[in-house]
């Protein structure tokens, strides 16, 4: 969905009840926690968050809360959508003077403990109105043997539409952009502190 000007959020979300039901637009579902599919672009993003459990718990709520997609430019509709299977949203852009919404859909949870590593996290994949084909994954993880704490994002993905496929230096410029600022906001949501009830 492309829009000159922001999209009201009764727009978004006819938008998203138009997406909800539908199947997701490519074929390797799960990827993402798996072997990754040849003829997409890969994209890797990983940045330590810092250390202790604190961090774990601070990060888990910043996932849980999309805090990873506050980046003034992006938005998650609606930052209130639960982590789990079948959850879907949207990712709202501002950018070259118009407004664009991607849907996407909770594919897996990742939500898992050994002796080595906590794991937390999920991944999403597009659907038939998303401008790109594939998947990502967010994961959160504790690194028990030295007590380091990782954000890590990994996606697969290539064009769906022709705008997307005329503008493809730019979407790529915008997904580089994507991997470097959500990580950035990542390290800003586990410095804050967590609401106590």
């Amino acid at each position: 969905m492309f829009s000159l000007t922001k999209p009201s959020p009764e727009r978004i979300q006819q938008f998203l009840d138009t997406q909800r039901e539908l199947l997701l637009s490519y074929a390797h579902v799960g990827a993402t926690n798996g072997t990754l599919p040849a003829g997409y672009n890969i994209d890797h993003n990983r940045i330590q968050l810092g250390y202790g459990e604190q961090t774990f718990r601070r990060a888990i709520h910043a996932v849980r809360n999309w805090k990873m997609h506050d980046l003034g430019w992006l938005e998650l509709c609606w930052p209130n959508a639960l982590i789990e299977v079948g959850s879907t949203v949207a990712v709202l852009c501002s950018h070259f003077g118009f407004w664009s919404c991607h849907p996407a859909k909770i594919v897996y949870v990742v939500d898992e403990a050994d002796e080595h590593s906590r794991r937390f996290g999920f991944g999403y994949g597009t659907l038939p109105a998303h401008d790109e084909i594939g998947e990502e994954r967010f994961l959160i993880e504790w690194q028990l043997k030295d007590d380091s704490v990782w954000y890590d994002i990994l996606a697969f993905s290539r064009p769906a539409s022709m705008m997307a496929r005329l503008g493809y230096p730019l979407v790529r410029m915008l997904q580089k952009r994507f991997g470097k600022e959500s990580k950035d906001a990542m390290l800003r949501a586990v410095a804050e502190p967590l609401a106590t009830k």
